[in-house]
Formats: structure tokens, sequence, C-alpha cells
């Protein structure tokens, strides 16, 4: 019945690898072997260096600069979604407590280094002013002499906030003589913008130079912990859940998950296309990556090969065909993976999935989430990542650690009301899979070792 794989179920299930099967027969011993090798390299997944904590810097008196991430949807001049924004609270609220002058430095969006008015920060000031029931000034710039003397003459509790970073080209350049203008006026630096971290910019790698001291905020201490339970520590049964458009986005951390010892692997959203096609099943006109077919082979007899049990989807949502037409009404089906012929396209997992992926989680000791398990943004294709958010907190209910990262897979925690269940919701997107890759990241790297 469809596609429940697991190591002991594998012959269950309706197979049709006839000439598809052999015609990636060769390529797949090819593919494996160079999964195998990429893997051992992973295996040696980077030990990161304790850093600095702003809780070891003595902040009385001090101008601090913090890097937080500030990136946030913004319309009509109002914050959307201040996620972000009220994940770095702990972080200011800390510094102002124990006597900082505090300023503040984000990027918003892609302005390539323009001046866009449509990305500037100034909504989000009056935002943060509100969150933290006092003023928050606003420099319209970040490196200008303005904004140096603003910086200057802040009084203790005084909380600054730059205009956007990226309306400087050089930001993203990590220009050394930007990073030195904006390092200026500060006397020690937090980053804590874990989702900016693997990104070598002025911002977040160039001004640890031009500080006598470089920590970790609060925000970004919280995600390197969880994240690096994950891969360095996890508790057993360990599950990951792994969804959105490209298997290729998630090679990297497929490889390492299995490095790491994960029991299972749920694969959910358009990249499980990848691999049913892959086994042979007819998946219609659903996105499919058809350069990766005999690397989706690979990982899979990867996985098996290590006991872990790899699921894919056994029913899912389907419709004729698919244009982004929000307002107008969409009729869809829930048929079989098998069922499945040359003129549809699968937008969703089943409620038989859900239910099979809940099971899987029933003895969950730590859950990581990454990716959505179908086109969360346009209902009805958003119930079957509700349905598996639902089955994520049931599990934190018991006691599991659940970590949950990307953006719609974290706007399905919002919308399914149980985020205040979760126990780590991480505020990076690609951070968080470089991370859980095992890829150093350069925001991380820069800062002041512990002694």
């Amino acid at each position: 019945m469809g596609l429940f794989v697991s190591r002991e179920g594998s012959d269950q299930v309706h197979r049709r690898k006839g000439t598809l099967g052999t015609r990636f027969f060769g390529l797949r011993l090819v593919a494996h072997y160079f999964l195998v090798e990429k893997s051992r390299k992973a295996k040696d997944l980077r030990s990161f260096m304790p850093k600095l904590s702003i809780k070891d810097l003595n902040l009385s008196g001090q101008r601090v600069l913090v890097r937080v991430d500030f990136n946030v949807p913004i319309k009509d001049g109002k914050v959307e979604d201040d996620t972000r924004i009220r994940a770095s609270l702990p972080t200011i609220e800390y510094a102002l407590e124990h006597g900082a002058k505090v300023i503040l430095a984000s990027h918003l969006g892609r302005p390539k280094g323009q001046r866009v008015d449509k990305y500037s920060l100034k909504p989000v000031a009056d935002h943060l002013s509100t969150l933290l029931k006092r003023p928050v000034l606003f420099a319209d710039d970040c490196v200008d002499d303005e904004a140096e003397a603003m910086a200057s003459k802040l009084a203790l509790g005084e909380v600054l906030l730059l205009e956007n970073l990226r309306f400087h080209p050089e930001e993203e350049k990590n220009d050394d003589g930007f990073a030195k203008k904006l390092a200026r006026p500060c006397d020690v630096f937090v980053n804590d913008a874990f989702g900016a971290a693997h990104r070598a910019h002025a911002s977040t790698v160039g001004v640890t130079k031009y500080v006598s001291k470089a920590a970790a905020g609060l925000l970004m201490e919280k995600e390197l912990e969880y994240l690096g339970k994950c891969i360095n520590h996890p508790e057993h049964p360990f599950v990951a859940i792994l969804g959105g458009a490209k298997v290729s986005d998630k090679i990297p951390v497929i490889n390492a998950l299995i490095d790491r010892g994960v029991d299972k692997i749920l694969i959910g959203g358009a990249m499980a296309y990848t691999f049913l096609k892959a086994e042979g099943f007819t998946v219609g006109k659903s996105l499919v990556e058809d350069n990766m077919l005999s690397t989706a082979l690979a990982i899979k007899k990867r996985a098996e090969e290590n006991d872990i049990d790899f699921l894919l989807p056994t029913d899912h949502q389907v419709v004729d065909s698919y244009e982004p037409i929000k307002g107008q009404q969409i009729v869809a089906k829930t048929i079989p993976i098998e069922f499945t012929n040359i003129g549809l396209v699968g937008l969703d997992i089943g409620i038989e999935t859900v239910g099979h992926f809940s099971k899987a989680l029933a003895d969950a000791r730590m859950i990581i989430w990454n990716g959505p398990m179908g086109v969360f943004e346009e209902p009805p294709f958003d119930q079957g990542t509700i349905g598996v958010a639902h089955a994520v907190a049931e599990a934190a209910d018991r006691g599991a650690i659940v970590v949950v990262g990307g953006g719609d897979s974290v706007a399905a925690i919002a919308k399914a009301g149980v985020a205040d269940r979760i126990t780590h919701i991480s505020t990076g997107g690609g951070a968080t899979l470089e991370f859980l890759a095992g890829e150093e990241l350069p925001g991380v790297a820069a800062l002041t070792d512990k002694d």
C-alpha cells in the first residue's frame, strides 16, 4: 500500500523498478560512492570552539553594537510578523539591564546596495519601541557621521537602531573600511543574528577585527545549543522531518544526519517526488529534480544500510493542473501515490501519510523539522504541514526535544497554534541547514574564543 518505506517493510510496498531501476543502476553506484566519500568527510563535523557570551562581558557604561536579525515582513509601513524581533528581545533587555548603551544593526530584504524606501528599518524602530516600552532612536544611515554622532552620544539605557546595512554594497562584500566605520562608535560587539551567521559580511565577520571583544547573544547561544545537540549529542530515537522543494538543498544535511545516527528520516514536500520517481512511480507533473534521481536512490540506499527508517508519502493531495491562483477555488483530491497519472500535480501529503508520520514520532526523544510538507502558502495544501505541526507538538508534550527551523515550518507551527509547545524554534534558514550539515558558520567562527 503506497510507499510507507522502512527497512523492515521495503518488500511490502508496490514498486515499479523495471527499466528505470536498470537504467539508473550504474549511475546509482557512482552516486552512492560519491555520497559515501562526501559523508566520510562530513563525519568529522566541526567541533565549534566555545565562544564568548554576552554574559561574559562587563557591559556597564559600554556602547554595545548588537547585530540582530530584523529581516521581517513589512506592509504599509507596519511590521506584519515580529517573530524575529521578539527573538532578540532577551539579548537587548539583558544589555540594558546591565547598564549598556545599545546600538542595533540589521539588514532587511535585498536592496542590492542601494537605498530603497520599502526596505527601511524605520517601521521596525517604531515597533521595537512598543515592545521595549521605551523610545528607540533611529539613524537614517548606518555608517555616516550622523549615525556615529548619535551612537557616541547615547546615554545609559538608550537604544539606537541603525538604518539597513545592505543599503551599502560594502556590507555584503565584507569590506574592511565599512566594517571599521561600523565598529568605530562601539566598545564591544554582540552577534545575535543566527539567521545571518552563515554570511561572511562586514557586520558579522569584518566588524569583529575592530572591537576588543566579540560575543554571542542569548539567541545565538540558544540556537547553537539546540542545533548542536541535534548533530553532536542527539537523544534517541532521533527523527528528522525534511520537506521543501529540492533534494539538492538537503543532501549535506541528510548525510550529516545519517552520520550522527538519526533513527528515522521522514520526507515530504516536493522533494519527495524526486525519490518517488527514482523508485519508478508515476508522479505526473509534480515538481521533480530529474538530475537528482540517481542521487536520491543512493541516499535512500545509504540510509537503509545504516538501519535508518526512510519514510516517503503513501498518499497526496493532487490537482489536474496548477497555477498560483490566490483567491480562487482550488479543487483538490487525495489519492494513493500509486494511483497518480501523468496529468496530475501533487501539492501536499495526504491524511494517511500524516498518520504514518505521526506514528513514526510516537517514541521520538529528539525531532528536527525543516521544510513544509506541501504548498503551505495556499490552502488546502497547508493541511499536511499543519498535521505534522500538531504531531511534533504532541511529541514535545510527551517530553521530546523538538527543534523546528525554516520559514514555512515555523509559520505552520504558529498557524497551528502550537508554537508555545515547541522546545526551540530556529530563526535561521540557510544558517540552520549549513549548521546541521556540519559547516562552519563565519559569523560564529569570528566571535572571540573563551579562554
